[in-house]
């Protein structure tokens, strides 16, 4: 799977939305390697969307289509401000790779010294589960540099905050308090998805 992550600032969400609907009807039926996407606003108007496709090739055919380029186009010129693109080839999904039922949804951007630790947490899904019932599943997608986009897919807000709450087992503090230094965290309290 290839992920990549777009992100910048926006006030016009409503525009935003329809045109992704249209994006949606009109031009996935012809993006092949398309499987979805998760789409949302933080509350200081960030535009955010993890975009799945099969693989690198196939987003890159995308975007080479002159009808994704003209929609590109339109889609810049609702943005407050320049567009970041965060492309990732070493995706791993967690759980059930999230859900479109989620009620809320929380992006974590930040860098991982050995990604292989923060992974090698996210597999043990069943120690995942019985600390945090109300985690759907995920996506932890790596850049090149080590740097990480975690998408994670909560049944509601409510119920990821008091999961927040719970103090977990010592040694999965410690390293969650390691990989997670400096991280930026994006909540996304009416998210949306599109799938293929």
């Amino acid at each position: 799977m290839f992920i990549q992550m777009i992100q910048g600032p926006c006030s016009r969400q409503d525009e935003v939305h329809a045109l992704l609907d249209e994006w949606r009807r009109d031009l996935a039926p012809g993006a092949s390697g398309w499987l979805g996407g998760t789409y949302g606003f933080t509350d200081d108007d960030q535009f955010m969307a993890v975009v799945r496709f099969e693989s690198r090739d196939a987003a890159m055919a995308n975007s080479n289509r002159p009808e994704q380029g003209a929609w590109a186009e339109r889609f810049a010129e609702l943005m407050a401000g320049p567009l970041e693109f965060h492309d990732c080839d070493d995706v791993t999904l967690f759980m059930d790779g999230g859900s479109d039922q989620a009620g809320f949804v929380q992006i974590i951007r930040g860098r991982a010294e050995d990604p292989s630790r923060l992974k090698a947490m996210l597999a043990d899904t069943t120690t995942l589960h019985e600390m945090r019932p109300e985690i759907l599943g995920g996506t932890l997608a790596f850049e090149p540099d080590g740097s990480f986009i975690e998408t994670v897919a909560f049944t509601t807000e409510e119920e990821a905050r008091k999961g927040e709450q719970l103090e977990p087992p010592a040694e999965v503090r410690r390293d969650l308090e390691s990989v997670m230094k400096g991280a930026s965290f994006y909540d996304l309290h009416h998210p949306w998805f599109q799938s293929a």
